[in-house]
């Protein structure tokens, strides 16, 4: 199973981008999603930029992740 996470735009430089995931700043190749501009969002994964999406949708991914790391605190020791 693969995981992209969104990230905004902070800069680009050249075909890499600056972008923020969960307030970490990661370098991103933008050979996939080439239109992306600076404050726009991106799914993220294995440092590349795959497509843009709408800040709606990053802001509830990111609420959902982040709902799913409190989570794991509840499972019991041992579990996946």
């Amino acid at each position: 199973m693969c995981l992209a996470v969104p990230g905004r735009v902070e800069r680009i430089e050249e075909s890499v981008a600056v972008v923020d995931v969960g307030g970490a700043t990661v370098r991103v190749r933008l050979d996939l999603c080439p239109d992306a501009v600076e404050g726009e969002w991106v799914l993220v994964h294995a440092g590349f930029a795959l497509e843009k999406v709408d800040e709606e949708y990053a802001k509830e991914t990111l609420a959902l992740l982040a709902e799913m790391d409190s989570l794991k605190d509840a499972l019991p020791e041992g579990a996946p």
